[in-house]
């Protein structure tokens, strides 16, 4: 069994229109029915994660096309909620509203939130009571949700203590989309750390009757790893069946039932899109 991709194009320069050049890094893909959304971490290079405090949105109706155009910037940071910068976007729609996760930061890194907020339209955004939906750390962030069954599952970045250790990818469960379970481990890794580390910005999907783990490496900045697994909740470091040259990756589905990956991040010019294959 093999996961790859393919030639990844450059689709979308944030930089267009500034004085400055920009980047995007940790970033998401829905389609409204009409058009595609891109929403993503975005900042003037050079890398200032800290400052990254309001999300890039673009739109396109070719998801693989470079006509991607650039949005006003939306949710911004805001200190009253708790919230010290956004990162990490991850946009699903459930009935007739579309759910934003992120991570909003926190008092220290220990204590890093996981807010929602919520939108009719794409455009305008409004949190959610709920918040904090959790607070983890070592700078708990990344969230990713899958359906898995009957209920909802929030995959996200974390360490085996939140000031440090091995880094892993946690998750909690829910039936409402707002109320989460305690968080369960699915994947840890044997390497130890605090900043960074080779369990970012996980990705899970079900295909082939399997489930499948995208997480950043720290073999290279852009390195991503793929893991399968039977399992929704438990996958192992020895069951790596694919590495994708990518930094901050999300799995897109075309509109023809085509798989796709993205990269991005600092000084990486925007964003980029490649077919993703199985070999199976």
């Amino acid at each position: 069994m093999r996961v790859h991709a393919g030639k990844f194009e450059h689709i979308y320069d944030p930089s267009i229109g500034e004085k400055e050049a920009w980047y995007i890094n940790d970033h998401c893909m829905i389609h409204d029915g009409d058009k595609w959304h891109m929403f993503g971490i975005t900042h003037e290079e050079p890398a200032n994660p800290l400052e990254e405090k309001v999300f890039a949105h673009a739109i396109s109706t070719d998801l693989t096309g470079k006509m991607w155009e650039k949005q006003a910037h939306v949710l911004p940071y805001s200190p009253n909620d708790g919230e010290s910068h956004v990162w990490a976007p991850h946009v699903i729609k459930h009935e007739d509203l579309y759910y934003m996760y992120y991570c909003a930061g926190g008092a220290d890194n220990a204590h890093y939130r996981i807010h929602l907020a919520t939108s009719k339209d794409l455009y305008n955004w409004e949190r959610s009571d709920a918040n904090p939906l959790l607070v983890d750390g070592f700078d708990a962030r990344d969230p990713m949700v899958l359906r898995v069954d009957d209920e909802w599952v929030m995959y996200y970045t974390a360490n085996s203590t939140p000031m440090g250790g091995n880094h892993l990818v946690a998750c909690v469960t829910s039936k409402d989309l707002l109320r989460w379970s305690d968080k369960r481990i699915v994947f840890t890794h044997t390497l130890s750390g605090t900043f960074g580390g080779p369990c970012e910005s996980p990705f899970v999907i079900y295909e082939h009757g399997k489930y499948f783990l995208f997480i950043g490496s720290l073999d290279t900045y852009s390195d991503t790893r793929v893991y399968v697994s039977d399992d929704p909740f438990s996958f192992k470091i020895e069951d790596e069946v694919g590495a994708i040259a990518s930094h901050a990756l999300e799995v897109v589905v075309g509109l023809d039932g085509k798989y796709h990956v993205t990269r991005a991040g600092w000084g990486e010019g925007g964003l980029y899109i490649a077919p993703l294959y199985f070999e199976m």
